[in-house]
């Protein structure tokens, strides 16, 4: 048995452990699963806005001196920027067009990021500053740390935000609108243009948020670094049902949960390795995901 002889403190000390970086896998996931719930297009570019989140945030601390709230917040806006100029000029002209074509434009994009920002800053390794405190509680045997609560609160209140858009604003009913028939929704007067835009902008600030934590948990930043994490989330998606909000959720969290476990009392060498066979049995077992229905996806 996997977890005989462990004391019940540690395994819960490694799932809290786990709950931090689920949480941005659920939030980058949340990014894959609106797009495609909105245009059924896999945005593959979606690793490189997490990690221009991050660049873009220690920017904004280092060299403006801003507080780290209010650089999260501004590297949430350069990205959902960003994310709306990939969407018109990138994956706006190829609607008509086969999924195999965006699907290649959106890898082209991602590489395309990842040589701009290594043209920008070079390839030498970025330390993110250390803004957040590092203070650890023990709390029953459990041992809580700052900033992990910091990442799963700030992960928690994002999420909640973008469940009330979608659902309580006028904009998340045109979104859903969309997601279930383009046409229709275009005829019951929904700007369609408009509402993918301001999805790609939406699901590009979640993973600014997201890069931003990954940065401070992690400390050390590449061009690189949104490459996994973004792989990681997809699996997270399609674990959960992509397309399916509530499914992106669970699929990062479980995510996060199942890597730190198998990090914790497997080894380090698998956990990525455990991760991809889960979506190798998903697609064999239930390519609609746990929460998926097999039907239309809604966002």
């Amino acid at each position: 048995m996997l977890f005989k002889g462990v004391r019940h403190d540690t395994i819960f000390t490694t799932i809290i452990n786990g709950l931090p970086i689920g949480s941005v896998y659920a939030l980058v996931a949340l990014g894959y699963t609106m797009v495609y719930g909105i245009i059924k297009l896999i945005n593959f570019a979606h690793g490189e806005i997490f990690m221009v989140g991050a660049y873009s945030a220690m920017i904004f601390i280092t060299m403006f001196n801003l507080p780290l709230w209010l650089a999260m917040m501004l590297s949430m806006l350069t990205t959902a920027i960003l994310g709306m100029v990939i969407e018109k000029v990138a994956y706006k002209p190829l609607r008509k067009s086969s999924r195999t074509a965006a699907l290649i434009t959106a890898i082209g994009v991602s590489f395309l990021l990842q040589n701009v920002m290594l043209l920008i800053m070079g390839a030498r390794i970025y330390t993110f500053p250390q803004v957040f405190s590092n203070t650890t509680w023990v709390v029953n045997g459990l041992r809580v740390n700052a900033l992990q609560l910091g990442m799963f609160l700030t992960s928690i209140a994002l999420m909640l935000g973008l469940q009330f858009v979608v659902h309580q604003t006028k904009l998340g009913r045109a979104m859903r609108a969309v997601a279930v028939d383009k046409d229709a929704a275009a005829l019951m007067g929904v700007d369609v243009n408009h509402t993918i835009s301001m999805t790609f902008a939406l699901g590009s600030a979640l993973a600014a948020a997201a890069g931003v934590m990954v940065g401070m948990y992690y400390i050390s930043m590449t061009p690189y670094m949104g490459f996994a994490p973004g792989l990681k989330a997809f699996v997270a998606a399609v674990f959960g049902g992509i397309g399916l909000l509530p499914g992106a959720m669970f699929g990062g969290f479980a995510i996060g949960i199942i890597e730190t476990l198998v990090a914790g009392y497997g080894s380090t060498l698998f956990k990525d390795a455990v991760v991809y066979a889960i979506l190798i049995l998903v697609l064999l077992i239930k390519p609609s995901g746990l929460f998926g229905k097999g039907g239309k996806e809604k966002v």
